[in-house]
């Protein structure tokens, strides 16, 4: 047990599933097989989760991670900021967002201290945590931020294996193609590649086309031909990663899924996202790609139609804390 990463476990949005999904875990004992795990958040609504999936464990709150002992059952770091009876469950509120807040803000500063290696977190809610105060895009863009990242970062969807990362994101379709650039392709290539190397390997990348048929050599779209094509033989030849492409979006993942590539860059959104949320929706997990530790969550939101059904699944949570772990044991062996 003493080998094992110590990672943080965020409760998530109160009004959503995740106090529920990290409770589950609890009782299973699944996290001790993986890591040492420290329970962020409010120790009522730990409590309130465990009533929801109608289990217990032995747990106990500390003020400061020194006080942690495993062999006691789980640590939990209680934030006080959340009554289970002021919460208005299955509804997005500024009272659970600004609880969202306070447990990021809370994990970061435990990271930068080195008192834990990375941590994974119960769903969010974005709009709740605007009504907080958040004036990021996302809470991705808030880590950045607080972390004085320069360097590519963005949520890396991953689904066993498998990782997608995007060219352009939360933005229309309409402005897809005047987003691609140099620039915008080469930082999703080093993001896969940091990302890929963040699991102790060296990732093959596979980029996709926009256009139908990869642009039928500029006939279909020049975008393949005067942006896609030279940024990625530009890439490969100035790092010497293993990147290649572009390749047609409609039988990358076709291959993509078979094991040739770990790592699948795409143009936008949904061009990665559809392809594995339809073929592995519990098996998809929200990596936080480009970020300076270890950071996960699971893909879905918070599940407001299932709050206090213990019918959530937690397939992908479970693999968010298996990612958050193999990649804590990655760098420290990288050192």
């Amino acid at each position: 047990m003493n080998e094992k990463p110590i990672l943080g476990v965020l409760l998530g949005n109160s009004a959503g599933v995740g106090p529920e999904l990290v409770a589950k875990l609890a009782v299973s004992g699944f996290y001790a097989d993986h890591c040492r795990p420290v329970i962020i958040g409010d120790v009522r609504m730990f409590r309130h989760g465990l009533k929801a999936v109608g289990g217990d464990v032995s747990h106990y709150t500390v003020e400061t991670l020194d006080q942690c002992d495993w062999d006691r059952g789980y640590p939990v770091l209680d934030l006080g900021d959340q009554d289970p009876d002021q919460v208005v469950y299955g509804e997005a509120n500024a009272y659970c967002g600004a609880s969202d807040l306070h447990q990021l803000d809370t994990a970061i500063a435990l990271c930068k201290s080195g008192e834990i290696e990375g941590f994974v977190f119960g769903p969010f809610h974005k709009g709740a945590m605007k009504m907080a105060g958040l004036h990021d895009e996302s809470e991705h863009t808030y880590l950045a931020k607080a972390f004085q990242l320069t360097t590519p970062f963005c949520e890396v969807n991953m689904m066993d294996d498998l990782m997608t990362v995007r060219a352009t994101s939360h933005i229309p379709i309409s402005d897809v193609s005047p987003n691609l650039t140099e620039q915008t392709i080469r930082e999703a290539i080093e993001l896969g590649e940091i990302t890929g190397e963040s699991f102790g390997r060296k990732p093959r990348i596979a980029v996709a086309a926009l256009n139908p048929h990869c642009g039928e050599f500029g006939l279909c779209g020049r975008e393949e031909v005067d942006i896609i094509g030279p940024t990625v033989e530009k890439v490969a030849a100035e790092t010497g990663w293993n990147v290649t492409g572009p390749y047609s979006a409609d039988t990358l993942f076709i291959r993509a899924l078979a094991g040739d590539f770990d790592v699948v860059v795409t143009m936008y959104h949904d061009q990665g996202q559809i392809a594995l949320k339809l073929v592995g929706f519990q098996r998809c997990i929200t990596v936080a790609g480009g970020q300076p530790y270890p950071i996960a969550t699971c893909a879905h939101g918070t599940a407001f139609d299932k709050v206090g059904k213990a019918t959530a699944t937690t397939d992908s949570f479970e693999r968010a804390v298996k990612a958050v772990s193999r990649m804590a044991m990655a760098k420290r062996a990288k050192g």
